[in-house]
Parts: structure tokens; sequence; C-alpha cells
């Protein structure tokens, strides 16, 4: 099954590839403000869809773009996908995006791909026998203290996200770390983790196709999965923390307080540090105006159940 899988993600990397070439001529749609669809990310799910089904026309689909419209619905095996991952990196031709897909039994991840077309990277894991780049074995980092370490994570961009939250986020955990990165494409952040390339990542907001295969991949790497909290089924609540062991350890205790399952004191304590950014941070009516050069003048231009992605899929 696995490598039905590769086949089907370096069909749909080859028809990325292409559009690349000529991003501007490529046609996009808006789903909601800042969240993008192209043909291409129809054009990748379409070749990834035909080449699992004709393999396994028993299975069932779910897919970013077409959902469950495809396949068995009643079927153990399920194969998860985003077809294009970092789309709107991919329409400005920034290169960081993948294929990502997963094939969970019974709810479980039990397979996983992401292929980095721009780079020709495969990262792949089957449960049970380790996660791979390339072929080669790969494992989490062996960093043990956060101030030595690289994160990642995603910024909030759709309307209603918690923008103001996520500035105290980062303020928590910039000044404890070597360094937060935003790269923009969930699956590859946590092929990177798993890699060994960054420390851990969190993000809010992210939907089961962003997660799958990432997740397996961590796990199978030696590293731990969950929510903000530390419990294992983060998939159904939008929340993931992934790292090497020792990092999700120290993670969790500044990230807890931020999860929807917070105690109620530490969501007080959060919204009172949201309201005093307003006063901190952001500037006052007419400061940017005040502040800025005429148009003239600028220049042109909890308890540890975490570790698992085969728990609480579905």
């Amino acid at each position: 099954m696995l490598n039905v899988a590769i086949k089907a993600a370096r069909a749909a990397g080859a028809i990325i590839n292409r559009a690349a070439l000529d991003v501007e001529s490529v046609r996009i749609s808006q789903k909601q403000i800042n969240d993008f669809v192209t043909e291409v990310d129809h054009a990748s799910e379409k070749a990834i869809i035909e080449t699992l089904l004709t393999a396994y026309p028993g299975h069932g689909i779910m897919a970013e773009e077409s959902g469950s419209q495809y396949g068995a619905r009643d079927s153990e095996f399920v194969w998860i996908i985003d077809p294009l991952d970092g789309t709107t990196n991919f329409i400005h031709g920034f290169p960081v995006y993948c294929v990502s897909i997963a094939l969970a039994v019974r709810g479980k991840v039990e397979q996983a791909v992401i292929y980095d077309p721009t780079r020709n990277d495969l990262f792949t894991a089957t449960k049970g026998r380790g996660a791979y780049m390339n072929e080669r074995r790969i494992r989490v980092s062996k960093r043990t203290q956060l101030k030595e370490s690289l994160i990642s994570t995603g910024f909030p961009f759709r309307p209603g996200d918690n923008f103001k939250n996520y500035l105290n986020i980062m303020a928590d955990v910039m000044q404890r770390t070597a360094g937060l990165r935003r790269p923009g494409a969930a699956a590859l952040d946590l092929a990177y983790v798993a890699a060994g390339f960054t420390e851990g990542f969190f993000e809010t907001g992210l939907s089961i196709w962003d997660v799958a295969a990432g997740s397996l991949l961590v796990t199978e790497a030696g590293g731990l999965v969950g929510n903000f909290t530390g419990e294992a089924d983060f998939l159904e609540q939008r929340e993931c923390l992934a790292g090497a062991p020792r990092i999700y350890g120290q993670l969790v205790p500044i990230l807890s307080k931020y999860s929807k399952f917070a105690s109620a004191g530490d969501k007080a304590s959060v919204r009172q540090a949201a309201d005093n950014l307003d006063v901190a941070v952001l500037p006052q009516d007419g400061a940017a105006d005040a502040d800025a050069a005429p148009a003239a003048e600028r220049p042109a231009h909890g308890e540890d159940r975490s570790a698992s992605s085969a728990n609480g899929l579905f």
C-alpha cells in the first residue's frame, strides 16, 4: 500500500512541478479570506484519487477539495489526502509546499507519505516500521533544551482567528527558544520535526488532511504528537503540538493555557494578556500615521496520553 501511495504522490508532484514553471497562468479561486484553491490542487487531487482507487477500488477517500465523494463510504480503509499543502506559498512561487497522503485503517493511521516536489524529498512511514526520508531512516532531534531548539508554527489567517492570542503565544515561545519559524505548510513542518530539522511544531485550526500523514512520521521517528494540553486525540480538537519527547514536554506547560480545554483561570489570564496587548503593542489611533514617512519620502516598492497518531483519528 505504501508503494501505491508513493506512486500517487509522485504523480501529483509532477503536476505541481509543471504548473510551477508558469505559476502566473494558474487559475486561482478563493474559498474564504486568505484561503485559496487552484486548478493545480484539483488536478493533483484527481491524479492521487485515480491512482489509489485503481489499485484499491474498495477503499474510502477523505480529500481536502472533494471531501468524501469518491471511494467507498463504509470502508475500513480510508485515504486522507491533501493534494497541495501550502497553496498560498505555491501561488506566490515560494517553494515550500507538499503532497500529503495517509491511510487510516479502522480509524488509525498506518501509512504516510509526504512528498516535497521542489526538492524531490520523499518522507514515508509505516506503523511500527519507522520513518524515512529518501529511503534513509530518520529520527527526531536529540536536543533536550528548549532554549537550543528551533520551533515551527503557523500564523492565524482566517476570519475569526484570534490574532492577539497568537501574538502572546509567539512571545511566550520565542523568548524560550533558539527561534520560531513559519514555513506555511503544516504537513512539511511535521515531516521536518520527524527528520530532526526542527525540534517542535504547534498550530491551531488544522484539518485532518493537514496532519494525518505528518503525525505518523513524527511518532515513527520517536517523537510525540498531541494537543496543547498533551492529550493524544488532537485531530478532533484542531490543536496540534509535535516534537522530540523532551522538547514536547517543555512546550506543553507553555501552550496548555492557550488550549480551548484550558482551565477557567488560565483562560481568564490569557484574555487579560490579550487585552493588555492593545495598550502595550498595538498603535494608538493616529500613531501609525504620525510615525509614517510621507508617501513621497518612502522608497518605491495534562495527563500523559500524548504520543500516537494512531489514537482518536475519527
